[in-house]
């Protein structure tokens, strides 16, 4: 019998008004493993990953962690459910009336009542993970290079020691150096601490490195799942057109003249 997987997508619908975004996503992602979803930006990646995480409400459909049904739970319960999970936003979404040490550890004291001591000397252990010295900790967000942003974000997404970590376009406003090095240390995290991610990317040096496998989100449904090492050689032309960033293709661009 195969492995529970630890997150399981199940015909997942949403819409919004007349719009229909997602359209049916079938899923999963097995403990410990890396999938990213790749597409076009206003294609529903980031209306996929909110809705397992429950920020946004799914309008129909099954999602499943750990074999439970989350849009199922209480409160409560989704509460619970969500102390599993990190996450790394897109925009870093420190919080610029703190240091840094206290963004890295606002879960461990907000979410897990961690005393401040604690907390302090847990994330600025994980501040050198992420390649930080521990007088970065003492800075706001403000003094800190988009990069260095991206690092502490990572920092806070992995502090808890959660279960599973989602990636919102990891690499987005970075030079293609610290774009890579940024994809480093979440491979070097993930695997040392054998979390499951759920990324969102339209990079594809990004979603070649950190993806076990790799999904194409076209028109609302998943078109194409694989190891990532087979993206460039898919077979399907929408992958292909995408991956290659051709103008030419069976995907048009909506262009206002």
């Amino acid at each position: 019998m195969s492995a529970l997987p630890k997150i399981h997508l199940a015909n997942v619908r949403k819409s919004f008004g007349p719009k229909d975004v997602l359209t049916g996503i079938d899923l999963d992602v097995a403990a410990a493993e890396s999938v990213v979803v790749i597409g076009g930006s206003g294609t529903g990646k980031s209306v996929l990953l909110k809705c397992v995480l429950g920020l946004l409400t799914a309008d129909s459909g099954t999602i499943e962690v750990d074999g439970t049904d989350v849009t199922q739970l209480s409160a409560n319960d989704r509460d619970d459910t969500n102390k599993k999970f990190g996450m790394l936003f897109q925009g870093g979404a420190l919080f610029d009336s703190i240091t840094v040490w206290e963004n890295v550890a606002f879960g461990l004291i907000q979410g897990s009542g961690m005393t401040r001591a604690d907390a302090k000397e847990l994330s600025l252990e994980t501040l050198g993970k992420v390649g930080l010295t521990k007088d970065v900790g003492e800075l706001s967000p403000a003094e800190l290079s988009g990069g260095m942003q991206k690092r502490v974000g990572l920092a806070r997404a992995i502090a808890g020691s959660p279960e599973i970590v989602f990636f919102d376009e990891p690499t987005t406003g970075l030079d293609p150096i610290m774009a890579d090095v940024i994809n480093d240390l979440i491979v070097t995290c993930v695997k040392d601490k054998g979390i499951t991610a759920l990324s969102i990317t339209h990079d594809m040096a990004s979603a070649r490195k950190i993806g076990d496998r790799i999904a194409m989100l076209y028109q609302g449904k998943l078109i194409w799942i694989g190891p990532a090492d087979d993206v460039d050689h898919s077979g399907n032309a929408y992958v292909d057109q995408f991956v290659n960033g051709r103008a030419d293709g069976p995907i048009h661009m909506e262009l206002r003249r």
